[in-house]
């Protein structure tokens, strides 16, 4: 509904797309749902819908481009060796980031892969966090930090920033090909952004450390960096943010209790 209301306040359009790379939890009926959801709450959006299922072979393009230039390499750690090695961080050094816990680079630090390698198949690819802000010019605390203008909505804005050294310690190397999708939901998302001509990104505050990501990519593809909107989270009487893991009320559920479009967008401050 945020950008919804900003497209239709400046004239511009208001994109839906179904970002369904992770086919284990993609069912007809829930896509169906959100269409069904946003037609009644009075959301009108430009149609063929971008489905990024049909968009995977863009994808493997793009990681055919970082591999050549070395910028991947093949990471076969399970999440248990990855908290296992990240169990005793160094003092001071953080362990979760954007991308979940930090990789500690196990894989890196034994890569005998070179650009001149063919790409493996079926295996996580992880970007080379260190040799990406070399290439972009961020390397070191003294060089541009990676910036991106910012709008937290509706209660501030400005530009926010990012040092390289600060990105190697709290972003580490990020994956950009999972093993049982052949992307992941940074890459697509920085892709399918410039595909579809995207301008403005709204989306929750709990994505806007991520964004620094996807400038960082922007920056190495050579795309457009749109202005980025957090807007507040949804959450309960305890502070907690209202998630489809923790049976958050669904939207048909209000409707079907007889609440109005109206009662929904009383409900989020709207």
């Amino acid at each position: 509904m945020f950008a919804y209301d900003m497209a239709q306040a400046r004239g511009g359009r208001f994109l839906l797309r179904i970002e369904d790379i992770d086919r284990s939890r993609t069912r007809p009926e829930w896509e169906n749902q959100i269409y069904d959801d946003l037609a009644w709450l009075g959301l009108m959006w430009d149609t063929p819908v971008m489905r990024q299922s049909d968009r995977l072979n863009e994808y493997q393009a793009v990681l055919d481009q970082l591999w050549a230039r070395g910028l991947l390499y093949p990471c076969t750690c399970s999440r248990a060796d990855i908290a296992a090695a990240a169990s005793a961080p160094q003092e001071g050094a953080p362990l979760l980031g954007p991308d979940g816990v930090i990789y500690p680079g196990t894989c890196r630090e034994k890569c005998t892969f070179t650009e001149n390698t063919p790409r493996p198949d079926n295996t996580a690819l992880r970007l080379n966090m260190e040799k990406a802000l070399r290439l972009t010019g961020h390397s070191n605390a003294s060089a541009d930090p990676v910036t991106f203008q910012e709008a937290f909505l509706p209660v501030k804005n400005g530009t926010a920033h990012m040092t390289g050294p600060d990105i190697l310690r709290t972003v580490g190397d990020i994956v950009l090909a999972r093993r049982d999708m052949g992307t992941s939901y940074h890459l697509s998302v920085v892709l399918d952004d410039a595909a579809q001509g995207v301008t403005d990104v709204i989306r929750g505050a709990d994505l806007f450390e991520a964004t620094v990501i996807h400038v960082l990519l922007q920056e190495l593809l050579s795309l457009p960096t749109p202005v980025y909107h957090h807007h507040p989270l949804i959450r309960d009487d305890k502070g907690k943010r209202l998630a489809k893991r923790d049976d958050a009320r669904a939207v048909s559920l209000y409707r079907a209790q007889g609440a109005s479009p109206t009662d929904i967008r009383a409900l989020v401050g709207l």
